[in-house]
């Protein structure tokens, strides 16, 4: 059996798969394997020497005075025949080694080798890829199946990109390399699954700190992110060093950095921005490019207001809303945006609201009840009539 023993030794360097895992498993497939030979009731033990390979069976009984089951007791005298100084309730272990249990054991051991390699390489894969959870892979495109792709994450692994983790526009050919966001890795019977995206925020901020030195040691924090794939991405940086621009850093000299981002997102826009604490700065920050005259916040709502010039009206909302929908995403608030001269006209209405209440006030306490009554002493019946219902109204 040595040649055994140079097998699992041959195992454990390439596959890194342990020998004592190996041989653990060998063991406790020979004692089911004896069970059925020996009865449910025997407690069978199976031994295989680590150095040389041998394997050796062996029937644990305990020593009695009156022996009433054979399978699992033998008696004082029985046992004295084996070592003289067994005593009552010692126990014996009797080796039981079958003939042939060599081809036997070899059967089982090739079954058990076969499995525990697809085990243990399954484990290997599922640990690498769980490392990598929520962060970035490059993967090669095999093919298509249908509207999904098939991405080789290495020789051995394979990933889906689903149509729905797909960002629409992109095509791919066989061989492109592209980067992948790993949103989740499960262990399943048939291997690890690993689940990935093109779509998810996370993949822009990963990028981010795989490219800039300054994000991937902290200087520079990523505090929100909104991103429509594919069309564009709002990002708020803040610096923890004075002496860093946030923006600055992200962006690089010349862009150098931002458009290393955006060629492996295919063009996708990326705008951004200084974070502050300050909720109306930052939807102020968050609407660039546009300008902002003024910003109404109210922080139990969520929500704000925003005034901006007339002519950057189009532009603070973006198009078809986008910018200011990320905006709101960006920053959490619910944004109403207005001209300059949607807010004044707004504001002259409820100016001229509250004058209207003031002056009704006004003429409700100047009005004497008895002045009403004396005012409708003097008219005519047909008269009267038509006075009280010319007033009810204004009731």
């Amino acid at each position: 059996m040595s040649e055994l023993i140079d097998a699992l030794n041959q195992l454990q360097k390439e596959k890194h798969i342990e020998k004592e895992v190996i041989m653990q498993a060998i063991e406790d497939s020979l004692v089911a394997a004896c069970n059925r030979d020996f009865g449910k009731n025997a407690i069978v033990k199976v031994n295989m020497d680590r150095e040389t390979g041998d394997i050796s069976v062996f029937v644990e009984k305990t020593v009695v005075e009156d022996v009433e089951d054979t399978a699992t007791q033998i008696s004082l005298e029985d046992a004295k025949m084996i070592h003289s100084n067994y005593e009552l309730g010692d126990i014996v272990n009797i080796e039981v080694t079958p003939k042939n249990f060599g081809r036997i054991a070899a059967q089982h051991a090739r079954s058990v080798i076969v499995q525990k390699i697809k085990e243990e390489e399954r484990r290997v894969v599922f640990e690498h890829f769980a490392h990598k959870e929520k962060d970035i892979v490059t993967g090669v495109v095999q093919r298509y199946n249908g509207k999904n792709i098939s991405v080789s994450l290495d020789d051995k692994t394979d990933a889906v990109l689903t149509e729905k983790e797909q960002v629409k526009g992109e095509v791919f050919k066989p061989t492109d390399r592209i980067k992948l966001y790993v949103v989740e890795v499960k262990d399943t019977n048939k291997g690890p699954k690993i689940i990935v995206s093109r779509t998810h925020p996370e993949l822009v901020k990963r990028l981010f700190e795989k490219e800039v030195a300054e994000v991937y040691d902290g200087t520079v924090e990523i505090r929100s992110i909104a991103r429509e794939a594919g069309s564009r991405t709002k990002m708020a940086v803040y610096s923890n060093d004075p002496n860093v621009d946030p923006v600055g850093a992200c962006v690089g000299i010349n862009g150098a950095r931002v458009n290393a981002i955006v060629n492996d997102l295919h063009g996708e826009k990326i705008d951004i921005i200084t974070w502050d604490d300050d909720p109306a700065v930052l939807i102020e920050n968050a609407l660039s490019p546009s300008n902002v005259i003024s910003v109404e916040v109210n922080e139990e709502e969520k929500s704000a207001r925003v005034v901006v010039p007339d002519y950057q009206l189009s532009l603070a909302i973006g198009k078809e809303g986008q910018n200011a929908r990320l905006a709101a995403k960006l920053t959490g608030y619910k944004i109403d945006i207005k001209s300059e001269s949607q807010a004044a006209e707004l504001s002259e209405e409820l100016d001229f609201g509250d004058d209207f209440d003031d002056e009704d006030f006004d003429f409700e306490e100047e009005t004497d009840l008895d002045e009403e009554e004396n005012l409708t002493e003097d008219i005519p019946a047909e008269e009267e009539e038509n006075a009280s219902l010319t007033e009810e109204p204004e009731e």
